[in-house]
């Protein structure tokens, strides 16, 4: 019998399966094909202080072993989700959830991050610091060690919640960043975020996305989820969750192995709604094919 558990920031999950925000919605749309409650849990999605209708249409560029979004982080703002989405939840998920949380200033962070800490549901913060600093000329907070720090203390002095920033690969040193967020106190490091990408119509010659870039996702960038994942993981002391192209069991043991405590899935939910679902029952066979008993022992068993 292999023993799947995990402990993500103090608290025990049945699986290290967790699908990936942006790519589950807010769970209940996925609970009318299967019962959401085998999952570890999962990441709703990205939510900001005050609602967002999103960015203009095509949002969606289709490529080889992957996709480019620029969704632009549409969601109905914190009080809807807490007012309208969670009930909806409550009724087909009996697990803690993790709450995505998105802002362009220190301060949005903080009112949504806190507002959000009241909600028993709610079991982890995942902070993203991959959006536009708008008081520091629109660059990502998730760029440099200071700004990311400064977010993440920002937040753990309104939570009480454990907290999990989550970093973009778009940087030259994610060590850095993810070692100031440790030092700032952050509870735990979620990576990889999307890559930055672009795809060009060759009939008209113009991007295929409106906002011309948008994140790449998909299997194609698995191997830099895994080496940034093993560079975080063997650099801090806190839990990491590895996600960036996860699509079967393989691919959640080699990210464990390179030190993940849990594992996101993304982009493979938009392919395959039961993705996560056909991942938690292959994962009992394939440990047992690679003489695994339990997955909480091989988190950043890889040899050196």
């Amino acid at each position: 019998m292999v023993d799947l558990k995990v402990s993500l920031a103090g608290i025990e999950i049945d699986n290290p399966i967790i699908p990936a925000s942006g790519t589950f919605g807010y769970g209940y749309e996925f609970a009318e094909l299967y019962d959401i409650n085998i999952l570890g849990t999962f990441s709703f999605k990205g939510t900001t202080k005050d609602a967002r209708f999103g960015n203009p249409t095509p949002r969606i560029a289709e490529c080889r072993e992957g996709m480019i979004n620029a969704v632009g982080l549409q969601n109905p703002g914190v009080d809807k989700v807490i007012s309208e989405e969670l009930p909806k939840l409550r009724r087909c998920f009996s697990k803690k959830v993790m709450a995505n949380v998105s802002g362009f200033s220190v301060e949005d962070y903080a009112y949504t991050c806190e507002k959000l800490d009241k909600i028993d549901d709610i079991g982890w913060l995942e902070v993203n610091v991959s959006c536009p600093n708008v008081h520091g000329g629109g660059m990502s907070f998730g760029t440099s060690p200071e700004a990311a720090a400064e977010v993440t203390r920002a937040v753990k002095a309104v939570t009480k919640k454990p907290v999990f920033i989550k970093l973009s690969p778009n940087v030259t040193d994610i060590v850095a960043i993810a070692k100031a967020c440790e030092d700032a106190g952050a509870d735990g490091i979620s990576l990889i975020n999307t890559l930055l990408g672009m795809r060009i119509n060759l009939n008209n010659r113009r991007p295929i996305i409106a906002n011309k870039m948008g994140g790449f996702s998909g299997p194609a960038i698995f191997p830099v989820a895994v080496r940034m994942v093993y560079q975080v993981a063997h650099a801090v002391k806190i839990p990491v969750i590895g996600m960036g192209g996860v699509s079967c069991a393989e691919d959640v043991i080699e990210l464990m192995l390179a030190g993940a405590t849990a594992v996101e899935v993304g982009a493979a939910n938009l392919v395959d709604p039961f993705v996560c679902k056909k991942i938690i029952e292959e994962l009992p066979s394939v440990c047992e094919k690679y003489g695994i008993t339990s997955l909480s022992e091989i988190i950043g068993g890889v040899k050196d």
